[in-house]
């Protein structure tokens, strides 16, 4: 088994289509056929079905996945190290973040970054904290930086607190809140919200603060990504609970302290089997130390 056989399967197994996995891998299709036919051979069982209209996993190719990544991860490690030991930084830098991040500037350090280590790929995702998280466990992910309950502590990574901050609300300009200076939870329960998907992280901080003071709100509206929140509230369809620091970058919106408003916290996760040359390199620039474990 070869690794660039190993590069050529997942590259099928991501697109579902032999002819893209080739442009991916910057090889011709017969190639990338014939290489992956090889493999399947050495593997007594085949990976993927294939018919004129698609191609998908068989089981065998479902249960060869997690390893194969695992195998090829292991690999690019293998050289990151030696490049490092000789002083060079190279491999892969994958990088997943929550748009309302304020505690660190990430475009300025992914600048500042590709600067000092142009031999470095680079990757940024965007998503949800849940999902960033799990991305991290499973290495697909070197770093992520989140915005969690002070309550919660992510499982199986390393952590480490950036930064606190209080929710305040974001309110429509020409709504009647628009023109006070403070609100309560209370008062704010009486609207309908604009927020993230129940369970997810962003969400539960607004949640848990709602229930503890025996209120109930109205979520009007559930939005994937925290950006499109002030898409909402600017034309009056609803309210929103979002970090203080984050509405400051925002428009066409009013902003009220909130008196008993909840606290998110910052927080900076990578894996528990270490950072990566290129993941050392890049929180060392932002000024993140290493730290224990965080169970």
């Amino acid at each position: 088994m070869e690794l660039q056989q190993v590069r050529y399967v997942l590259a099928v197994a991501e697109t579902l289509n032999f002819t893209r996995a080739a442009e991916r891998c910057l090889v011709v299709q017969s190639a990338l056929s014939h290489q992956i036919s090889r493999l399947e051979q050495e593997l007594g069982a085949r990976l993927f079905e294939r018919t004129s209209r698609r191609v998908r996993l068989t089981p065998a190719g479902e249960a060869f996945l997690p390893a194969a990544r695992q195998c090829l991860e292991a690999a690019e490690r293998a050289a990151a190290e030696v490049a490092a030991a000789v002083g060079e930084v190279r491999g892969r830098l994958a990088v997943g973040l929550i748009p309302t991040v304020t505690a660190v500037d990430i475009p300025a350090g992914l600048h500042a970054f590709r600067g000092r280590h142009p031999q470095v790929r680079i990757s940024l995702r965007v998503g949800a904290s849940d999902d960033l998280i799990e991305q991290v466990r499973r290495g697909s992910l070197d770093v992520a930086f989140l915005g969690l309950p002070p309550t919660l502590r992510p499982p199986g990574v390393t952590a480490r607190e950036l930064a606190r901050g209080r929710l305040v609300a974001v309110v429509a300009p020409d709504h009647p809140l628009a023109a006070r200076r403070r609100v309560s939870l209370r008062t704010l329960a009486a609207e309908p919200f604009v927020d993230l998907p129940a369970g997810t992280a962003g969400r539960t901080q607004t949640d848990l603060a709602f229930n503890a003071a025996g209120l109930i709100r109205d979520v009007a509206f559930e939005v994937s990504d925290a950006a499109y929140i002030p898409r909402l509230v600017g034309p009056g369809l609803a309210v929103a609970m979002l970090p203080a620091a984050y509405v400051s970058r925002l428009t066409g919106v009013a902003v009220v302290e909130v008196s008993d408003a909840p606290t998110r916290v910052e927080t900076a996760v990578w894996s528990r089997s270490g950072r990566t040359p290129a993941t050392a390199a890049f929180l060392d620039l932002l000024g993140i130390p290493p730290e224990a474990p965080t169970a």
